[in-house]
């Protein structure tokens, strides 16, 4: 599966019903409970790195990557400009796209 591939079931499943998916009825509580589950999955996969458990690891960082596109979808960015701006990104090194940004 791609990272595309899911952000398709991601709005597919945006307006499904809320008591037959998890995807609705997070999107149903609004895009800051989103992003609440998202900071709750990115510390789980922070947490498993540093324990050096791969396979848990593994597990969560499918999670982030899950609720990091409900974090999308709740704020309407598509991942594909998220997908423009890596490309856009590629053409120079990480060193110097950091010193370019102003924020």
């Amino acid at each position: 599966m791609t990272l595309e591939e899911l952000a398709e079931i991601v709005t597919s499943r945006a307006t499904a019903d809320p008591s037959e998916s998890w995807t609705a009825r997070l999107l149903q509580q609004g895009p800051e409970k989103a992003a609440e589950k998202f900071g709750e999955e990115a510390i789980e996969a922070i947490i498993e790195a540093v324990r050096n458990d791969p396979e848990r690891l593994t597990s969560e960082a499918a999670d982030v990557l899950f609720h990091l596109l409900v974090m999308l979808e709740a704020r309407g960015v598509p991942l594909a400009d998220v997908m423009a701006v890596l490309e856009a990104r590629q053409h120079r090194s990480g060193l110097a796209e950091k010193a370019a940004r102003t924020d």
